[in-house]
């Protein structure tokens, strides 16, 4: 956009606080910024000189401008935090990080079970978290299930089964984790109770769980019960060890999130650690990668933003190593120069700094950097691991990504030498493939990437690797059997979650140790697809380039069809609906519209 097109619409730009969002002549959103006032910020792109080839690359692709007006500077900066995580704008801060984060979930039921999960649902039940280890909220689990009395069965406790006797006690009880709910032998309230105990543990404040032993313990006493009052004492001594050994400054120091920043070029670490009550409650390091020419200061604002978001922070006061205005009334940024603030601080800088040497050590184990003679040892031990005739010198590997059960794609990353040629990495929008269907969609990419090939005579690669199990496998062997290049190449699957190594025909498995070179480059090539497939998946998203199925039926519009893709999360399960459940979203007239179209041959 020139500036003289720029000046015929800065008339409609408001002067409000908002968001602003820019979009190139295909549509596709390239940037999202936050504004006090959305016209003098947008102008400043268009009316001065910016040294940075990055921002002047932004403003010569920007065809149109889309703005949202809200209520205060606040509001911008959340929403922009946002829509940066939902679409991954070109030129915004990338934070490379697409983890799902374990949270513990107190079940909307009676005597509510308490269990660790992934999936957040819309049930009426709570969610604590998220946490970023999954192994730490076991042990604490284990912790709580030592500590207080809460079921693990899955029995249906409504009145009307206790009261009938349709449960018996099992063997929790007897070992004295359990109550004994489902006999009637403990009520709600003190259920409840327990259930208070566990939040205040997992927000780290033992002081009332402790207060609430020593009296019960004092009770026991009183009545004679002496080997009660020493079972609750030695409760009183676990959790009074596990407060020491948790407790890393002052309780007194109260609620904090503190936040320190390492840059080294266009990459951004920052650390976070959750203090509660005086305790650690969390740590986290992100790596940021800057499209533009932010200051330290945009970076960590971002930053705070999305880690203050996704881990639900309610501390009214940031801990941060210089100033900056963080645009949330009630929260007050603390530049700490002496005491436990500044511990905490250097503490968090210790952790940036710990993180980032021991990502340079990773990438040492990496190729990168490493003689050819390095390499090709690394290479040899892949070739000897794997049986291979030759030197794996030119490997392959793909994988399929779908988002919430739909919109399938493909990608194929390329390693030549044992290290990424990106020039030969390969995206694909599936084409013959109707709805989900895994084993389909990569019969499909195989033998589109090596008919290619085939055709322009290219040598095919030594190794080529299917990221799934057998039946992902199979599917890419047909394909390379239908081309006639069976044999002529090495072909494995990778299980997702095991990293064992499927042969094609071969009932058992391979399981290269776990601090193997081969097994290292394998997961490296392995970790490289899920990135290229989901920077992909979220790029097409962006754009709008997916069509949601059920949009193609005649008779349903947009709104509709994004209605039920959100409600039941994949075309598929709508497919699979009767026609009464469909019925209560969108109506008799519209469900037998829907239902009669996936009726016809071939759907």
């Amino acid at each position: 956009m020139t500036s003289e097109v720029f000046q015929t619409i800065l008339r409609t730009i408001p002067n409000n606080p908002g968001i602003y969002k820019y979009f190139d002549a295909r549509n596709e959103m390239l940037y999202v910024g936050k504004a006090k006032n959305i016209r003098k910020r947008v102008s400043s792109y268009f009316t001065k000189t910016f040294t940075g080839y990055k921002t002047y690359e932004l403003v010569k692709r920007i065809h149109r401008i889309e703005f949202t007006i809200v209520d205060s500077e606040q509001d911008a900066f959340l929403l922009e935090n946002s829509l940066i995580k939902q679409f991954q704008p070109r030129f915004n801060i990338n934070l490379k990080d697409d983890k799902s984060y374990p949270y513990l979930v107190i079940k909307n039921e009676r005597f509510p079970r308490v269990f660790l999960t992934r999936s957040k649902i819309n049930d009426g039940s709570q969610y604590l978290g998220p946490f970023t280890s999954v192994g730490k909220v076991r042990e604490l689990l284990e912790f709580i299930k030592q500590n207080i009395q809460l079921r693990t069965c899955k029995l249906n406790l409504t009145e009307t089964n206790i009261r009938k006797e349709k449960f018996t006690v099992c063997l929790e009880y007897h070992l004295g984790n359990c109550k004994g709910p489902c006999e009637g032998l403990q009520t709600e309230n003190d259920y409840n109770v327990g259930l208070a105990q566990l939040k205040n543990l997992m927000k780290g404040n033992l002081y009332p769980v402790i207060q609430h032993f020593k009296t019960e313990m004092q009770q026991y006493a009183e009545n004679m019960e002496f080997e009660k009052a020493d079972l609750i004492r030695k409760k009183i001594d676990h959790l009074q060890h596990y407060q020491a050994r948790s407790q890393v400054v002052n309780e007194h120091v109260g609620n904090l999130d503190v936040f320190s920043i390492l840059k080294e070029e266009d990459i951004a670490y920052v650390n976070y650690l959750m203090v509660s009550n005086g305790t650690i409650v969390l740590t986290k390091t992100i790596i940021l990668e800057q499209r533009l020419e932010e200051t330290t200061k945009e970076v960590l604002l971002f930053a705070i933003g999305q880690l203050r978001s996704t881990f639900n922070s309610e501390s009214t006061e940031i801990i941060v190593p210089f100033d900056l205005s963080y645009p949330e009334p009630g929260v007050v940024v603390t530049v700490p120069k002496t005491g436990d603030k500044k511990k905490l601080l250097e503490l968090s800088e210790k952790n940036v700094n710990y993180f980032t040497e021991e990502m340079k050590k990773k990438k040492m184990l990496q190729l990168e950097g490493k003689s050819d003679a390095e390499k090709k040892e690394t290479l040899l031990k892949l070739q000897e691991d794997l049986h291979l005739q030759e030197l794996p010198v030119h490997i392959e590997c793909f994988d399929n990504s779908n988002f919430q059960g739909s919109y399938p794609v493909s990608a194929m990353v390329c390693f030549r030498n044992g290290l990424p040629s990106k020039d030969d990495y390969r995206k694909y929008n599936v084409k013959t493939v109707q709805g989900i269907n895994d084993f389909a969609t990569m019969k499909e990419v195989v033998l589109r990437r090596y008919r290619r090939l085939v055709l322009e005579n290219t040598p095919l690669p030594q190794l080529i690797i299917i990221d799934g199990g057998k039946g992902q496998l199979n599917a890419a062997v047909e394909s390379l059997a239908e081309l006639g290049q069976l044999g002529k190449t090495t072909i494995v699957g990778l299980a997702k979650n095991e990293e064992e190594i499927f042969f094609p025909g071969d009932k058992q498995s391979i399981k290269l140790p776990w601090d193997s070179a081969s097994l290292k480059l394998i997961r490296r090539i392995r970790d490289e697809v899920h990135r290229f497939g989901i920077r992909f998946h979220r790029g097409q998203r962006s754009r709008g380039t997916f069509i949601n199925e059920l949009e193609k039926i005649k008779g349903i519009g947009k709104n509709t069809a994004d209605t039920l893709l959100k409600k039941f999360k994949s075309v598929n399960k709508i497919r699979e609906l009767p026609l009464e459940d469909l019925a209560k979203e969108v109506g008799n007239s519209k469900a037998n519209i829907i239902l009669s179209y996936f009726k016809e041959p071939g759907l």
